[in-house]
């Protein structure tokens, strides 16, 4: 029988191996991947269209073919119109060349510099080096040439009769391959249009595995979002190549259409296509206009565009960012542009977005969005224990500082501080997390809730009685009945725990006190001292119930009027009754705040009772 770590170990490999064997099969068969890959862009992008004509009584196919022939026909108007002007550019380029060395000379460095000697030089060795193979001596060559042989072979080729395809290879010479791309492209885009259903319901079949309602969901949602992000980026890029166009028709700059096509082709390249798309037309406006004037123009439109285009219209169009972090955005455009060639750049971008999309609605791919995309993979409790573990106060206060710009001190230590400490409990009791570094967090944890303390707290809230009855007569806050003791259950977390607990009690106006950890006699004694009424007991670790139960059966033996507040912080107030006994609390609270209000509630209802009873002096 193999033990769970070889199990896992080749798990690990078998993985490694398909990932190895997926790369090699995305690159030998591109020939048939890259027109796949296209057609699934494609039909994302036409199904909103063929399902509109649906809508108003088309068939699936007349849709389809309808959709398809519109398509078709807008692309093959704007390629001939593209191709055209550049075959005008192909013509015309003589005419700048005089303009193009006027100023190619006027960047060049003066004749005598340093730097025009040091590449004279280089010029100089260049030629000498190609010069070597000629200077061979002249016997040399006479023997090579005496060692052929006097009786040469005749060879005679014969060509082999051509089939119809070779023949349209021949007359369409460098246009034979994307012809035959783009058919296959048409092919497949055409079947996945009409056969959607089928198609989804083979891939649901695949991935569903019993789970039939969550993957057609999953599925469906996955659809309508990558349709509608592929829609409204090629809108984006099409509307910025148009005004791009008429910006520079208007300038003057030769074959607008040409450069607004480039410029809305290139943006699906991810950061440096934009740019080459502003290359082109500022050097095109070089070579027509004398002095730079056009080309700071064409510049400026470029950059106004860009910024409204960027900062505007995105991201209210789809968010400000396509859910993938920057460095996937260029490992991908990398990736896809290795194995695929251009192509692949193009493409990489939606690509990406669909398989980090796949990634967020299907468990088996949830590793690409993890990869992929932007959004945080830790929660901030997470952030701030791991950053514990490693150590880092510094970034550990900076999530805290983080959180509490928009959040309370309350949400803070409910929603950060008390999960981490939980986590470092989980982990302690697992043998996880050694003796020292739990010291270290529970002291670093210590620290920062002291601080927090101390810059939260009112002067006047803490220790005078003027400050209590201040605290009493707030209309914000109604304090309890009498002082409040939150004691802890172990050493460690617990007694973190009572003394975050014991700040936002006083922060809201209700007297209280923190009772460190000690043998239950010593706690007995420290809440008869300080008078309590109430006493909220917290419990982190399930294995310290029995030190609860034991604590709570001696309050009660001791003081049967006490009101016991139980806050197990890692066990559900169900379990922990149980666990405890019935009659031994009050009640059970599983965070803070609902601590808060519990402490609270007696003290509103005897208000909503009998307001003229309220107490008018309480002491810390």
């Amino acid at each position: 029988m193999a033990r769970p770590n070889d199990a896992t170990t080749s798990s690990k490999s078998l993985l490694l191996i398909a990932f190895v064997l997926a790369i090699a099969a995305l690159y030998f068969g591109r020939g048939i991947f890259i027109p796949l890959a296209l057609a699934l862009i494609l039909s994302f992008l036409l199904t909103p269209f063929v399902t509109l004509l649906q809508k108003i009584r088309f068939g699936r196919v007349p849709a389809v073919l309808t959709v398809l022939a519109l398509s078709l026909a807008l692309v093959g108007a704007v390629t001939w119109g593209v191709a055209a002007q550049l075959v005008e550019i192909m013509i015309q380029l003589p005419e700048y060349k005089d303009n193009l060395d006027a100023k190619i000379q006027a960047l060049h460095t003066a004749r005598g510099s340093s730097f025009s000697r040091a590449t004279a030089t280089l010029r100089d060795l260049n030629r000498e080096l190609a010069d070597l193979p000629s200077q061979i001596p002249a016997g040399h060559s006479e023997e090579s040439r005496s060692s052929r042989s006097a009786h040469p072979l005749p060879v005679q080729v014969a060509q082999p009769p051509s089939s119809i395809i070779q023949d349209l290879h021949s007359l369409l010479g460098p246009l034979a391959g994307p012809a035959e791309t783009a058919t296959i492209v048409i092919i497949f885009t055409l079947f996945m249009l009409v056969k959607r259903e089928d198609l989804r319901n083979r891939a649901i079949r695949l991935a569903g595995r019993g789970h039939l309602h969550v993957m057609t969901q999953a599925l469906d949602d996955a659809g309508r979002r990558l349709s509608r992000y592929l829609l409204l980026q090629c809108l984006v890029n099409a509307t910025y190549g148009i005004l791009f166009g008429i910006g520079l028709y208007f300038v003057g700059v030769p074959h607008a259409l040409l450069w607004g096509v480039f410029t809305g082709v290139l943006r699906f390249v991810p950061y440096i296509g934009t740019l080459l798309a502003a290359l082109m037309p500022v050097a095109m406006a070089l070579a027509v206009f004398p002095g730079w004037h056009h080309a700071a123009v064409v510049f400026g439109i470029f950059v106004a565009l860009e910024l409204m285009v960027s900062n505007f219209v995105e991201p209210l169009l789809y968010g400000a960012h396509t859910g993938i972090s920057s460095l996937a955005i260029l490992v991908a455009a990398v990736f896809w542009a290795t194995i695929w060639g251009p192509v692949g750049l193009i493409l990489s971008t939606p690509l990406t977005v669909c398989l980090v999309v796949l990634g967020q609605h299907f468990p088996q791919l949830s590793f690409l969005a993890v990869v992929l995309g932007d959004e945080p993979v830790l929660l901030p409790e997470q952030c701030f224990y791991q950053r514990l573990l490693a150590m880092d106060t510094d970034e550990a206060r900076s999530i805290c500082e983080a959180h509490l710009k928009t959040n309370s001190l309350e949400s803070l230590y409910d929603s950060i501080i008390l999960p981490a400490l939980k986590l470092a409990e989980q982990d302690y009791e697992r043998e996880q997390l050694d003796l020292g570094k739990r010291k270290f967090v529970l002291r670093s944890v210590r620290n920062l809730i002291e601080d927090l303390g101390d810059s939260y707290a009112e002067p006047e809230n803490t220790t005078s009685e003027e400050g209590a009855l201040a605290s009493i007569q707030s209309d914000k806050f109604q304090p309890a009945a009498a002082p409040l003791a939150c004691i802890a259950a172990t050493s460690g977390a617990d007694d973190l725990i009572a003394i975050m607990l014991t700040q936002l009690l006083q922060q809201a106006g209700i007297p209280s006190r923190a009772i460190r950890s000690a043998s239950v006699e010593r706690m007995v004694q420290s809440i008869q001292r300080s008078g309590a009424k109430s006493v909220c007991i917290s419990s982190i670790s399930p294995s310290s119930v029995a030190e609860a139960r034991a604590l709570c059966r001696r309050l009660r033996a001791d003081a049967g009027d006490l009101r016991l507040v139980m806050g197990f912080w890692n066990l559900e107030s169900g379990v922990a009754q149980q666990r405890l006994g019935a009659g031994c609390i009050s009640s059970v609270v599983g965070s803070l705040a609902e601590a808060i209000m519990e402490v609270r509630q007696p003290a509103n209802t005897r208000q909503a009772e009998a307001p003229e009873a309220m107490p008018q002096n309480l002491s810390v």
